[in-house]
């Protein structure tokens, strides 16, 4: 692709996303969110390739579905409250189907489906842009409208996101598949506190993009698309490999990393609101998460993949992006002392 499109290309994508967080009426927020759907499908078309194709296709039909009905909810909302401002939301028809546009853009279950399927024909650096800068304009708009959206509906689309995003990725061995189910998982904590302490929903996307960006660098680093792929990492970077698996701990949510943090105060934010039994099942189902994301690490530290040599071993001259990763890993990883700090903002 032409530099000069591609600038182009990056350009629209970052306008979107401003165009929707500044917007305070819903047509300037629907633009930008067409922007960001628009910019991103020439990068998904990119390489020339019928998975590739049929990826685009898939993306391009669920967005402009989704789109069609957060236009259609909001123009119902301004015909019956005579309101267009985006805090303003009140109309309950309105706001139910917003909130199911809006979880088609991101791919919280049950309106996942598209999600894996579109991850996979992608190359990695598509799937990290699509997986982190993407989300964040549709879980703004849904963070802007906490106080009127249905609180029954997320807590069914949390339980749902969490229990299909484990239990999806434990018989894939596509890792963008896997990281696509660890994002519907991911999306699933954010939604469920989402109508209680929308702070927490923020703290946890950002805590997912750094851990996520992460995960797709080491993965584009090594040339890995497969867990099978990854057997060779130790050969290929050892110190990589060590911190891949590092950070693989920190997605799953295991103490002390740092994707424990949030998760640990969503618990117990759930807990103070006493849906103790809603609490219990999300915990239990990100122990699904687990089992695959061991399943990840088992294969980069256990196992060495046949036919290998010594020459493979070029991690000493392959130096690119290792300040960027290595302050990624550590804040990915080890951020879980500044918990206190960050309660005090919170609250």
């Amino acid at each position: 692709m032409s530099p000069y499109a591609l600038s182009i290309i990056m350009s629209s994508l970052a306008t979107g996303t401003m165009l929707t967080l500044a917007s305070n009426h819903w047509f300037m927020a629907w633009m930008g969110l067409e922007l960001n759907t628009l910019a991103i499908i020439p990068l998904m078309t990119k390489t020339h390739h019928p998975r590739a194709t049929e990826a685009a296709t898939k993306y391009f039909l669920m967005q402009a579905l989704a789109s069609a009905m957060i236009l259609f909810s909001s123009t119902m909302n301004a015909w019956f409250m005579g309101e267009w401002e985006i805090t303003n939301m009140s109309h309950p028809i309105s706001t139910t189907m917003l909130t199911i546009g809006l979880a088609m853009k991101l791919g919280i279950a049950p309106f996942h489906m598209w999600l894996p399927d579109v991850l996979q024909g992608l190359n990695l650096l598509t799937c990290l842009i699509l997986s982190t800068w993407q989300k964040i304009a549709p879980m703004i708009l849904m963070i802007q409208i906490y106080p009127q959206l249905n609180t029954n509906l997320l807590i069914v689309m949390a339980i749902l996101s969490t229990t299909i995003g484990g239990w999806g990725g434990l018989n894939q061995t596509q890792l963008r598949k896997i990281m696509a189910y660890s994002s519907i998982a991911h999306l699933g904590w954010m939604t469920l506190v989402l109508c209680f302490m929308p702070s927490l929903t923020l703290l946890n996307l950002a805590v997912y993009m750094t851990m996520t960006t992460v995960m797709f660098l080491m993965f584009m680093n090594m040339m890995s698309t497969t867990i099978n792929k990854m057997a060779m990492s130790w050969l290929k970077n050892p110190v990589m490999a060590a911190s891949m698996m590092i950070v693989l701990m920190s997605l799953s949510g295991l103490p002390p990393t740092t994707g424990f943090m949030p998760k640990w105060l969503i618990i117990q934010e759930m807990t103070k609101q006493n849906l103790i039994a809603i609490t219990t099942i999300i915990a239990l189902s990100s122990l699904l998460g687990f089992l695959f994301y061991l399943r990840m690490s088992y294969s980069i530290s256990l196992t060495t993949s046949p036919n290998i040599s010594n020459t493979f071993s070029i991690w000493r001259q392959n130096n690119k992006n290792q300040m960027f990763l290595s302050m990624t890993i550590i804040l990915s990883t080890l951020m879980l002392p500044i918990t206190p700090t960050l309660i005090n903002i919170l609250n």
